[in-house]
């Protein structure tokens, strides 16, 4: 980059906003996931289960569901 060439704002915007959404995709996915986790820890130790059933599986489907939800996402802000 030239740093005598002049900066278009309106790139500069564009690319701030891009940042955002995929920023804030990722940030969808984590917390989608970590409340899988956290549910999961909850309802094995509600139930008193040795082996960790809920908590592997609803992880599981918290990862599918982050999945699902940035992709859905993702190809919306796509078709704009």
């Amino acid at each position: 980059m030239d740093p005598r060439k002049p900066i278009d704002p309106q790139k500069a915007t564009r690319n701030l906003k891009e940042y955002a959404r995929y920023s804030n995709l990722g940030i969808q996915m984590i917390v989608v996931i970590l409340l899988g986790v956290y549910g999961g820890i909850q309802l094995d130790k509600w139930l008193d289960l040795k082996f960790p059933v809920f908590t592997v599986v609803l992880s599981f489907l918290g990862v599918i569901l982050g999945i699902y939800i940035g992709l859905k996402d993702f190809i919306r802000t796509k078709k704009k």
